[in-house]
């Protein structure tokens, strides 16, 4: 039987390949609209596939995200609305799911690592709200992008991290308990230092209301995450089937949120997608390499240098589409978002396996 399966799997693969050449084929052909399917069909195929590889599963979750991510640049139009109901009301509601999520997975025990770690958390909150913005700033100004895009690329760099950075963290056997604080603490300052580093350094693009970016973080991530601890506190245990179902919905709801702003900027990726992916992918790497030097010359511990470059280099970009649909330029400032946050999801898991399979010495 384990075999069949295995053959099951092999199948899906070389059927992915085939879709492949169909849809370049098509491509060619300019025949777009008939290409769609079989693109789609193409990264379903694989990520069903490698579901069988034990050191690449982890990537299924990133190729159904690009499966939604095609499906959406071939027929924008289904994922935009239904009738007179616009799929785009859907991203508050689902982002504050996802941090309610977060919050039931939490505990008051994570704050309280700031007294037990009080060095660590102090340079990693540092290194997390200066390196990205900032980063963020220069390479929107390098690559010259139009305001709204630039203050997108600013925007991911100005929003703290998330549950990826503590799940990365814990497989590259780094600092898991300095992580899981500092995603909570990065959190808790959101709704002050998101603004505030928006309002200085991305107000030259795009007009930035300090005040309701405040009150937008604060019903995004933070009512949210409180409902959840009190869940967690209360609670606990006694709906385990909302635990179990927790992550899967929160997966489900990133895969929606993402598919519903490349729809709505369809139009901008067609013209920028290039230059866009790369800026992000220089944003993602230089958030580890600079977290890591960071804490390498502060004298940190292998572990913590681990630990903080991958929460620097991961940041909540879920957060950060929120906030750009709450601004109205969900198809501009939310398209860095959009890309960054599939994009992190591949590097993070690289790097967290690369760092596994080397112990940390000191």
């Amino acid at each position: 039987m384990r075999n069949l399966f295995s053959y099951l799997y092999i199948g899906l693969l070389i059927l992915g390949v085939i879709c492949v050449a169909i849809a370049t084929y098509l491509w060619r052909q300019h025949s777009p609209t008939d290409a769609g399917p079989f693109a789609v069909a193409a990264f379903v195929c694989f990520a069903l596939g490698i579901r069988n590889f034990t050191s690449i599963k982890g990537l299924s979750y990133t190729l159904w995200i690009f499966a939604a991510v095609i499906a959406a640049m071939f027929y924008p139009a289904t994922f935009q609305s239904y009738g007179s109901f616009e799929f785009k009301t859907l991203i508050v509601p689902l982002l504050q799911l996802i941090m309610f999520g977060m919050g039931t997975a939490m505990s008051l025990q994570d704050f309280a690592g700031v007294i037990k770690m009080p060095k660590g958390v102090l340079i990693g909150v540092l290194c997390q709200f200066t390196i990205m913005p900032f980063v963020g700033l220069a390479i929107a100004q390098g690559f010259g992008f139009a305001p709204e895009i630039a203050a997108g690329i600013i925007l991911v760099g100005s929003s703290p991290s998330g549950l990826a950075s503590n799940v990365m963290s814990f497989i590259a056997k780094a600092n898991l308990a300095l992580s899981v604080t500092l995603t909570a603490v990065a959190t808790a300052l959101a709704p002050i230092m998101t603004p505030f580093l928006m309002q200085q350094l991305a107000g030259q693009y795009v007009p930035i209301d300090f005040l309701a970016m405040m009150w937008s973080t604060t019903k995004i991530v933070i009512i949210p995450i409180v409902a959840g601890l009190l869940f967690n506190h209360f609670l606990s245990g006694k709906a385990k089937w909302l635990d179990n179902a927790m992550p899967l919905v929160s997966m489900v709801s990133i895969a929606i949120i993402i598919t519903i702003i490349t729809a709505a900027g369809r139009e901008d990726l067609l013209k920028i997608g290039g230059l866009l992916i790369l800026a992000c992918l220089m944003h993602n790497l230089l958030g580890y390499v600079l977290g890591y030097g960071a804490c390498k010359v502060m004298g940190m511990d292998q572990k913590s240098c681990r630990t903080i470059a991958l929460e620097v280099g991961l940041q909540n970009a879920g957060l950060a589409s929120g906030l750009a649909l709450t601004m109205g330029k969900l198809a501009t400032v939310g398209l860095a978002p959009a890309i960054f946050g599939p994009m992190m999801n591949i590097t993070g898991s690289g790097l967290a396996t690369w760092w596994r399979g080397r112990e940390p010495i000191d």
